[in-house]
């Protein structure tokens, strides 16, 4: 299939330090189509009318025919106005950075909660939009820009599509209401909860899978989760259990990738899904280290994580893909900062025991001396804990035994005077 020739349209603001064409032209990319070109247009304030302005919109004509343009994709959101006035000046089709993002996540929405909350976006997206009749959707024929509720929905009126959004916001209140009671239940069983955030494509799924890696579901399935290289591979909240180095365990949680101007019809639709980083008791912030706008995603992310969790959380900073740069330095922590590189777990154990040490504090070595009508104690250790140096005699057994410092009174009393 012929992919759709983009012509890539943004802004610059005085105030602006990029203008983010980079980035779209990646959503571009991810969305099926190919970016011919692109125009950046130095503007005091956005044009209320034409976003560019009249005479650089009619450029824009002239240009789009000499080099066959099917799309006009902006980097910014329009309203339905622009939108309309564009079209009728260069005759092709307009879409802008939201309805671009709202198409790449209805393409990659798998399970029936994300295909909703994709709906309900595209929805509050297209209802204040639909204007003189809805004109502006004549524009609607396939290729970018038109996946998810479709052109029958999308011709219906604005009472039909309210209808819509308040059936979809009741099934989403009861999909959150299972989601609550499974919290509820992960609480209660006190299993920490670790939740990997970052920019997409900064490899979260990447690492979940390195994390989970050899380990399988009861029904014998592998617990890794689909991982590519990608701006928003998944979309879906992933959880996999893992056991730490110390043997107690916690819960990862793997979601959406963060990205700069995410509309804020995604941010609402996936309220629901975003806040499962409210109740992390840890959040690992993964960060690409080969990125080359580092600085600006970084703090994108954080303000996000902020705005999300409004709370404090404990949050470990995970340099990720330094299989490129790698270098003694980055054998270790350095400045509270992991290096790591999820496709070739390298330092995933250094990223394991920061964890652990984080949600369960320290912990170390002992030896204990278990005697024969106390070996429950033994076998539960033994599954449950890192052993040692195992050894039987007819008294009982004897072992090395690794136990986190807020446990260790428990064992006391097995405990011999060689003990630290």
């Amino acid at each position: 299939m012929e992919k759709e020739r983009c012509l890539l349209v943004a802004v610059q603001l005085p105030d602006q330090e990029e203008n983010d064409m980079e980035e779209l032209g990646l959503l571009v990319e991810t969305a099926g189509g190919e970016v011919v070109s692109s125009i950046i247009q130095n503007k005091p304030s956005i044009d209320k009318r034409f976003y560019a302005g009249k005479g650089k919109i009619e450029e824009i004509a002239n240009y789009i025919k000499e080099l066959d343009i099917d799309t006009i994709v902006f980097n910014d959101e329009l309203s339905g106005s622009q939108i309309r006035n564009i079209e009728e000046i260069t005759g092709a089709k307009v879409i802008d950075r939201t309805d671009l993002i709202l198409d790449i996540f209805a393409k990659r929405a798998l399970t029936k909660e994300g295909q909703l909350q994709v709906e309900l976006a595209q929805l509050k997206y297209s209802l204040p939009r639909l204007i003189g009749g809805n004109k502006n959707l004549s524009r609607l024929g396939g290729g970018i820009g038109t996946r998810g509720p479709g052109e029958q929905k999308l011709e219906t009126d604005r009472r039909r599509i309210k209808e819509r959004i308040t059936d979809i916001q009741k099934q989403l209140e009861a999909l959150e209401r299972v989601r609550e009671t499974k919290r509820k239940k992960r609480m209660k069983d006190q299993v920490p909860i670790v939740s990997i955030v970052g920019y997409t494509n900064a490899g979260k799924s990447t690492l979940l899978n390195a994390l989970v890696d050899n380990e399988y579901k009861e029904d014998g399935e592998s617990k890794k989760v689909f991982a590519h290289d990608m701006l928003f591979a998944t979309l879906d909240t992933e959880l996999r259990r893992v056991k730490l180095p110390g043997g107690r365990r916690a819960i990862f949680s793997d979601t959406v990738g963060f990205i700069k101007k995410l509309p804020t019809q995604i941010v609402e639709a996936f309220k629901g899904t975003l806040e499962e980083i409210k109740y992390a008791d840890l959040i690992i912030h993964l960060i690409d280290i080969n990125d080359e706008n580092l600085t600006v995603h970084k703090e994108t992310t954080s303000r996000l994580i902020e705005k999300i969790t409004g709370s404090e959380i404990p949050l470990l900073t995970v340099y990720n893909k330094v299989d490129k740069v790698l270098n003694d330095k980055m054998s270790l922590i350095n400045n509270g900062i992991i290096y790591i590189s999820a496709k070739y777990k390298y330092n995933i154990d250094v990223l394991l025991e920061e964890v652990d040490r984080k949600l369960y504090g320290p912990k170390n070595y002992y030896k204990l001396r278990i005697p024969n009508d106390r070996l429950k104690t033994y076998y539960w250790l033994y599954e449950n804990r890192k052993t040692a140096n195992v050894k039987f005699d007819g008294d009982g057994v004897s072992l090395n035994v690794l136990l986190y410092d807020s446990e260790k009174e428990e064992y006391l009393c097995y405990m011999g005077e060689n003990n630290g």
